[in-house]
């Protein structure tokens, strides 16, 4: 039953994979899940998994995933990164035997990947929280103090160093080095100035966008045919470094209790943010951030606004796309504002 579940896992994330244009990654996932034997370390420990396997449980295919991405770009094992994009793979045949190989030999190297979950900072979903920071500024036309929760890197908190093409919408820092224009069905934001007056955000294990390893480690995880997300990515982490947010390393509901005073401040909109963070905190946590939303909610006012901005996938959207949603207080009403592609690649406007 253990191993037909880590099959199934692998064979649903090669359907994610190549749907979402990354066919090489979708087409390594398809093989694991019909060729991976208990042969050598690594097989063993993935198809006697004990937890959950699947993407919405343990994310086991993209943590192997991340580790063979990142075998190939370290120049390890040259066989294998010959067979990684831009270069063309060869036959399944041909690519699962150097795959398999690569497990076996590699173990050492590959074996550290699976400890953990998948750590990304996937600055595509800037676009949408852009978007949703546009339908505040042309509401209260005030400036903003930014609280990002399991914020990674941090690259979603500097989104206004961000040049960006919504709709018709122009937005961001223009010029900027990264610059994000996702396919956009439906009206248009609104057309507005966001200022960013403040921002900080929070994680369980903040990384630090100067640290090498640390830069290697995020671009592993993108998926290895999305050369353009690559791109973006390592942009995003040059323009981080020279001013990089600071993010603490605490548990979210802590931390937002602490530094979200309760107390209203008057000529700021605060705003509370996150994307595929939420559903990864422990039910407790979840109860605690829904509580000091509303407690401090309850004292916002017009002059001195409270919102939150969620990207996080919904059961209740085509393929548990995220929903960008946002509650706004005074008043507590939550509007959904777009459904969303997970890297943001594509946004569905609904305002």
């Amino acid at each position: 039953m253990t191993q037909a579940l880590v099959r199934q896992a692998f064979l649903d994330q090669a359907v994610i994979c190549t749907t979402a244009g990354a066919p090489f990654t979708g087409r390594l996932c398809r093989l694991m899940g019909e060729r991976l034997t208990e042969h050598g370390e690594i097989g063993r420990r993935v198809l006697g998994w004990a937890g959950a396997p699947s993407h919405q449980g343990d994310a086991l295919p993209l943590r192997l995933m991340g580790g063979l991405h990142a075998l190939a770009r370290s120049g390890r094992d040259a066989a294998l990164s010959a067979l990684y994009p831009p270069a063309t793979a060869p036959t399944d045949d041909g690519l699962w035997a150097t795959i398999s190989r690569a497990l076996v030999e590699q173990a050492d190297y590959l074996s550290p990947w699976l400890d953990g979950p998948p750590q990304t900072n996937e600055v595509g979903r800037s676009a949408a929280l852009m978007a949703g920071l546009l339908v505040l500024a042309d509401r209260f036309r005030l400036p903003f103090g930014l609280y990002e929760l399991g914020a990674s890197a941090g690259l979603n908190t500097i989104l206004d160093r961000y040049s960006y093409r919504l709709g018709e919408t122009t937005a961001g820092a223009a010029g900027s080095p990264v610059r994000l224009e996702p396919v956009w069905n439906g009206a248009s934001p609104p057309s507005a100035t966001v200022d960013v007056a403040r921002r900080s955000g929070v994680d369980r294990n903040p990384l630090d966008v100067r640290d090498s390893a640390t830069r290697e480690r995020l671009s592993a995880y993108v998926w290895a045919d999305q050369r353009a997300r690559l791109q973006r990515l390592e942009a995003a982490l040059d323009l981080a470094a020279t001013d990089p947010a600071v993010i603490a390393k605490d548990d979210a509901a802590s931390w937002l209790e602490t530094n979200l005073s309760v107390a209203a401040e008057p000529g700021l909109c605060r705003v509370v943010m996150h994307t595929i963070a939420y559903q990864y905190f422990s039910p407790d946590s979840q109860a605690r951030v829904r509580r000091h939303l509303q407690t401090v909610g309850d004292q916002a006012t017009p002059d001195a606004p409270l919102a939150w901005l969620s990207f996080e996938a919904v059961s209740d959207s085509v393929d548990r796309r995220p929903a960008l949603d946002l509650t706004v207080w005074p008043g507590g009403d939550t509007r959904r504002l777009a459904i969303c592609q997970p890297h943001g690649a594509e946004i569905d406007w609904k305002a």
